[in-house]
């Protein structure tokens, strides 16, 4: 019974102790304002047959199934400075924005991604 408590006790303390990175998130109306204003990295992260039906002119394409999709973001980001990520609807961009946090990157994802883009974008 005391090696039970213990186990539990000890990973109680373990689960506490680790680090959680919160991922960063923007709106669809934030990005918008962004990009009238700077030249930022904006990554889609969809596949190509999705970037076919429409995208953000000044997003680079790295598809997030690409087997070395952590290696081209790499080569084509500067690393110092902030990356905003978008899929169709923010779930594949959340897994790759919680990835590229892992890799030491300042990462923003955009909620909603393109769908909700286009839905405010074609009023």
């Amino acid at each position: 019974m005391k090696s039970l408590i213990f186990i539990f006790l000890t990973s109680l303390l373990v689960i506490n102790c680790t680090e959680v990175q919160e991922v960063n998130t923007i709106s669809t109306v934030e990005l918008k304002k962004l990009l009238s204003k700077d030249k930022i990295q904006l990554i889609d992260v969809r596949t190509q047959r999705e970037v076919k039906q429409g995208l953000i002119e000044t997003a680079l394409f790295i598809d997030f199934f690409d087997k070395d999709f952590l290696t081209k973001v790499n080569r084509a980001v500067n690393k110092k400075r902030s990356v905003y990520l978008y899929c169709r609807s923010g779930n594949r961009s959340g897994k790759a924005t919680k990835m590229l946090l892992e890799n030491g990157f300042e990462v923003y994802n955009v909620i909603g991604g393109y769908t909700k883009w286009k839905k405010e974008n074609n009023k």
